[in-house]
């Protein structure tokens, strides 16, 4: 977490008198973060999702449910504070109509997120190395706003 998230995130905790939990971490949206941290503190976008084999080559932990996450912007700024409320692993094909709005982009249908992800998927898949298939399992995260940089 760079040093201004981390100032946003104590000073939040410190505002509130309560201890801060230890599961944060920093990080933007997808393609277009300021677009996509906008729906968010919008309070369109309660959902996001990520190909399983993103976490795996990374390296990183998978999201789970009470973890906390600090929202940037393009630049790196901190924006918004969300917590994880649900997470499940299911494939892309299998994605409920009602997870594709609750991400909030584009005209908000099933859709347009299906094409969206679609071409968001196999780019980056490509630049693994790796073909994209509509039965790639996805990591299915909803979530709630908890702060809004002031």
């Amino acid at each position: 977490m760079n040093q201004a998230a981390q100032l946003y995130w104590n000073k939040y905790w410190e505002s509130r008198g309560r201890e801060k939990p230890k599961s944060v971490s920093s990080w933007q949206f997808g393609d277009d973060p300021d677009y996509l941290a906008k729906l968010v503190i919008d309070g369109v976008k309660t959902a996001t999702c990520s190909g399983l084999i993103f976490y795996e080559k990374e390296n990183e932990p998978l999201p789970s449910v009470g973890d906390y996450s600090v929202i940037l912007n393009s630049k790196d700024e901190p924006l918004a504070i969300i917590k994880t409320v649900e997470v499940k692993k299911m494939p892309m094909n299998e994605v409920s109509e009602d997870f594709a709005i609750a991400e909030g982009e584009g005209d908000r249908t099933y859709r347009y997120w299906k094409e969206t992800h679609i071409q968001f998927f196999t780019k980056e898949l490509h630049e693994l190395g790796l073909e994209f298939s509509e039965d790639m399992i996805l990591v299915c995260e909803r979530f709630i706003l908890i702060d809004v940089r002031k």
